[in-house]
């Protein structure tokens, strides 16, 4: 939407993550509008399968983080709006479990149920 906003073929009313997005700097938060502690952000990760040895995920952790902390890359996304978020292992771990949780509230509160 960023091309759009800029363009201004819309506007942009907010951005839903915790701090302004570096590519509509101008375009603020929706806590900074009244929503406080709202943030819905899309996040890619990497997971393996349950048992893989820790070896090997310290291994892949350690060339996907070079990765995606190579300025090319960084400089890339940041074109998109992304902000690369390498962490290590328990960082991951906690973040998703985290994340879970906070998703679950969001299903129990809105009364949404399965067909």
């Amino acid at each position: 939407m960023a091309p759009n906003v800029r363009a201004g073929r819309v506007k942009a009313l907010a951005s839903s993550g915790r701090t302004r997005s570096p590519v509509t700097p101008d375009v603020p938060t929706l806590a900074e509008g009244g929503v406080p502690g709202y943030e819905a952000t899309i996040w890619l990760g990497l997971m393996a399968p349950a048992g893989t040895p820790r070896p090997v995920l310290e291994k892949l952790n350690a060339e996907i983080s070079k990765v995606v902390n190579a300025p090319e890359v960084k400089e890339a996304w940041a074109r998109q709006g992304a902000v690369p978020m390498a962490m290590t292992l328990e960082q991951f771990d906690r973040f998703l479990r985290e994340d879970i949780v906070k998703w679950a509230k969001v299903v129990k509160l809105s009364g949404a149920k399965v067909d």
